[in-house]
């Protein structure tokens, strides 16, 4: 299994940072900001959605910012708290870069599986992500 992810992962990667100077994990920031309220997040919860530490998300985000795809900001009811918003130049970005990646995805990943393969593995995904990982479920 993550022999594969990490195949796919790395073609997805190359893909994306070929037509659009960004890694599959800044692509994943900018993804999680454009569907999230308002286009922004606490950084805690983005760092709980990517498979990043939380110094490497900040580095991330840092980046981010300096492309002017994202801002930061403190949360108003907490000092500590940061949020980060996507800008406007970053909900451009992640528009084109979203149907790269959805074409990548379909490229690398589901256009090697039957429809039936698809179906089976949706139901697979559906019943791991049921299971409480505390509970000993895998």
């Amino acid at each position: 299994m993550l022999q594969a992810h990490a195949r796919a992962t790395q073609a997805l990667d190359t893909q994306m940072r070929s037509e659009h100077h960004l890694s599959v994990s800044s692509y994943e920031v900018l993804m999680f900001l454009g569907d999230a309220p308002d286009r922004r997040m606490r950084m805690s919860e983005i760092a709980d959605g990517v498979l990043l530490s939380r110094s490497g998300l900040t580095r991330l985000v840092d980046r981010l910012c300096q492309l002017g795809y994202v801002t930061r900001c403190a949360a108003e009811t907490d000092g500590r708290g940061q949020y980060a918003e996507l800008t406007d130049a970053g909900a451009e970005k992640l528009r084109a870069a979203r149907r790269t990646h959805l074409r990548g995805v379909r490229e690398v990943f589901l256009g090697r599986l039957s429809p039936t393969d698809q179906i089976a593995l949706g139901e697979i995904w559906k019943r791991f992500l049921a299971t409480d990982p505390a509970g000993g479920g895998c």
